[in-house]
């Protein structure tokens, strides 16, 4: 019984990490939004180089995720719709469903213009999660988002960027950077016990480079 209550504890305690770092950034967002006045001009994510994304494909209609494959961490699953709780925080996926990302979609869609927010779990207490390795993605590697109209939004990773929660890069990551952009996020870093949350955030920011599929 005590193992098993151990094991209770610890799966409680990375839904509170996950929730943590989305619930942070959604209130950091909400008081952008209230005092825009006070936040820099939008950037575009950052290439390799460090310099600005050189060139981007054209903005697709809206349509919603249906899967997200990532060949390179060997990711490919079906997206939830992600919206706010009652006490108006974003939602996080299920722990009965750590397997599988979710779409914020009161948020972008992928292809369209804006930045399309999927978030997943990294871990349980019994397993990896489905995020698990996004913290090996590399700039030049692709994310590909099937959507419901049939078409696949492509995107370039353009960095990969593990950040201290209380530093949420909030403009960069929920701010319309004026082109068609994905952001992929997790928790990483230390576990911190005493707090219930993960130390760190892994954000991979990428752009669209291309559509495939039915027009």
């Amino acid at each position: 019984m005590e193992r098993h209550g151990r094991r209770s504890r610890a799966l409680a305690a990375v839904a509170v990490g996950l929730a943590g770092l989305v619930v942070a950034a959604f209130f950091a967002f909400q008081a952008f939004r209230e005092h825009p006045a006070t936040a820099a001009p939008p950037m575009p994510a950052p290439t390799a180089s460090g310099t600005a994304t050189p060139s981007v494909s054209p903005v697709l209609p809206r349509s919603a995720p249906v899967r997200l494959d990532v060949p390179r961490i060997d990711v490919r699953t079906p997206l939830m719709k992600l919206a706010k709780n009652a006490d108006q925080t974003v939602e996080t996926p299920p722990l009965s469903r750590a397997q599988e990302a979710g779409w914020y979609r009161l948020g972008a869609a992928p292809g369209s213009r804006g930045a399309a927010v999927i978030i997943g779990h990294v871990d349980t207490a019994r397993e990896p999660a489905i995020l698990y390795r996004l913290g090996d993605l590399r700039p030049g590697d692709q994310a590909r988002v099937l959507r419901a109209d049939g078409r696949t939004a492509v995107f370039r990773i353009d960095s990969v960027e593990r950040v201290d929660k209380d530093q949420f890069p909030t403009r960069r990551v929920y701010g319309d950077p004026g082109y068609a952009a994905i952001r992929l996020i997790t928790c990483g870093g230390r576990f911190d016990r005493g707090s219930g949350h993960y130390t760190d955030n892994v954000i991979a920011f990428g752009h669209l480079v291309r559509s495939e599929g039915a027009r």
